[in-house]
């Protein structure tokens, strides 16, 4: 089938074409009090509400001051709208009226785009986690005996999620290096990165109702860029023996893009070789089960690329964190996001996190102005990218997402 071709001339050669059409939520100087949803096409916004109004076919989820609605009603009404857009942008007739209500993306201001309502963090790249365990348990198996047989994962604070671009302020709290006698109290002076992704979810399920591997596609809605921030003193501090908290709940940044999940479809690949069996409600072996996804990820501190970590590394894949997330009969509510943990891959240039990179500090990143780091510093800013291949040999593109630390 061949990709149709928009309108838009400038958008067919653009991560941001007709096989992508990711959403979000902006404002604009016409309106500037009032969010709208709106669908990237190449450098423009399309305020999605006025052009279903436009090609005559109004739409209240499209008129929504956030994606929730939308995400609320389903795969088929999702199906319904991406095809009604692809038609508008891609027929000729409704390029007068569509025209005027497309916006250049420098000039609206993009919002988080839906409200989060829980927020799951896995733990899937076995590279990570060897290498994490390498750094804390040296001499010993670097896996803890669980890490094959089941995607580990922790429950965050959705309150702290917020859009690309917000600033990130060094967060407080206790901390206890191993030669200290007692915990002392200030600023972490080990704030780091975690590159990951996260996936959105849609269509509730009920309370006790798993959901398994082959209704993923049901219930959700599309994927993002995540930058989860770590605190590795305070969370190495207080960790033990229930997990992550004060180290992690600080801040969660997202990408302002949600792009559809069904514009990944040429993305999706098989995930690397299992070598531990796992259980019936996580194997993804037959049928339509496999979720890995081929995404390229770079990751820049201060404008300088330090990592290209791969997505399509990652063990454990979202459908299977999905399955294990609700196994025990949780159930997920609509703006639930769920991210995969930090993405690192084999090599030291793909690794997802400063705490891998710089070994724990011991072999510190060299930056172009002459100066080093082992972890963030006050004023910098992290930016992190992705693609994903797209049909005939179109890229699909992920926007960024951004924060800059501040004292």
């Amino acid at each position: 089938m061949t990709t149709p071709r928009s309108w838009l001339a400038p958008a067919n050669d653009s991560p941001f074409g007709v096989h992508n059409l990711p959403y979000g939520v902006f404002t604009a100087a016409d309106r500037p009090g009032v969010r709208r949803i709106g669908v990237r096409i190449g450098d423009f916004v399309l305020d999605a509400g006025a052009a279903a109004r436009a090609a005559g076919e109004p739409s209240v989820l499209l008129d929504a001051d956030s994606l929730n609605p939308l995400l609320a009603a389903g795969r088929p009404v999702w199906t319904e709208v991406r095809a009604s857009l692809t038609r508008w942008l891609t027929d000729e007739t409704h390029r007068d009226a569509l025209s005027p209500l497309l916006l250049p993306l420098a000039e609206v201001a993009l919002h988080l785009p839906f409200e989060v309502a829980d927020y799951v963090d896995f733990y899937a790249s076995e590279h990570h986690a060897t290498n994490l365990g390498k750094i804390f348990r040296p001499g010993t198996e670097p896996l803890t005996p669980n890490w094959k047989h089941l995607p580990i994962g922790y429950h965050g604070r959705s309150g702290t999620v917020v859009v690309s671009g917000t600033p990130v302020s060094r967060p407080q709290g206790q901390r206890k290096a191993p030669a200290d006698a007692v915990p002392s109290f200030g600023p972490s002076r080990r704030l780091d990165i975690e590159a990951e992704v996260g996936f959105v979810v849609g269509a509730p399920s009920m309370l006790g109702e798993p959901v398994t591997l082959d209704r993923f596609q049901e219930h959700v809605f599309g994927v993002c860029l995540v930058n989860d921030w770590s605190a590795r003193d305070i969370q190495a501090w207080e960790y033990v023996p229930l997990g992550p908290f004060l180290g992690k709940s600080f801040a969660t940044s997202v990408s302002p893009w949600i792009v559809p999940l069904a514009a990944l479809e040429h993305a999706r690949v098989a995930a690397p070789t299992r070598d531990v069996e796992l259980l019936p409600y996580l194997d993804d072996r037959e049928g339509d089960r496999h979720w890995g996804l081929d995404l390229a990820l770079e990751i820049r501190l201060n404008g300088h690329q330090v990592s290209r970590p791969p997505f399509a590394s990652m063990y454990w894949t979202a459908a299977q964190q999905l399955a294990h997330m609700t196994v025990n009969g949780a159930s997920l509510r609509t703006g639930d996001l769920f991210a995969s943990g930090t993405i690192s891959g084999p090599e030291p240039e793909t690794r997802g996190a400063l705490i891998e990179l710089t070994w724990n500090g011991e072999n510190p990143l060299k930056l172009p102005d002459g100066t080093t780091r082992t972890y963030l510093e006050d004023g910098d800013e992290v930016t992190i990218t992705a693609t994903a291949p797209g049909p005939e040999g179109t890229v699909v593109g992920f926007g960024e997402v951004t924060g800059r630390i501040t004292p």
